[in-house]
């Protein structure tokens, strides 16, 4: 079969120095046949203390690696890319948004696309009125109840028509 295949001592060796240094929590190896990454994963993990994420390359890695070292395989989406760098800079990403302290408004992070199953409501800048395109009079309104209804009912309808597959038992 036609590829390279990376070696088990390399990556044990890598691996046994980590952990002599320090714990870790979870050895991700990035793979398309991993569990499907998610916000939800991505939350349980950003509460981990240390992860360590192996990336594939070639044509993969010893299976004795995924067998004995690898505690989670994830997977970023169901393509085949040139190597595992790529989904570990995205895993990385999405874990280390959420950890306090890591973006400015850490609100900001509990109200993304996907905390809720939902995708984002519209957002607006000023002015209110632009070439005569206006912000919804709702967020003009002053009143953030009606706001936070008006930002759910958006979401909702949102995610029914471009994303109907995320509402799956929750309707």
């Amino acid at each position: 079969e036609a590829g390279m295949v990376m070696q088990i001592e390399p990556v044990d060796r890598a691996i046994a120095d980590l952990k002599s240094q320090r714990d870790y929590d979870e050895v991700i190896f990035t793979s398309p046949d991993g569990e499907q990454f998610d916000q939800p994963m991505a939350n349980s993990l950003s509460l981990a203390q240390n992860l360590i994420i192996l990336c594939g390359h070639y044509k993969g890695i010893d299976y004795r690696i995924r067998e004995h070292l690898i505690t989670k395989e994830i997977s970023i989406g169901d393509y085949v890319l040139t190597g595992g760098e790529i989904p570990a800079v995205v895993i990385a990403d999405a874990i280390v948004r959420l950890i306090p302290g890591a973006i400015g408004d850490e609100q900001s992070a509990l109200s993304d696309s996907f905390q809720d199953n939902l995708l984002a409501p519209p957002v607006y800048t000023r002015p209110a009125e632009y070439k005569g395109w206006r912000v919804p009079d709702i967020l003009l309104s002053g009143h953030k109840a009606k706001i936070d209804d008006w930002k759910h009912e958006q979401a909702l309808t949102r995610t029914r028509l471009l994303r109907p597959d995320l509402l799956k038992g929750m309707e």
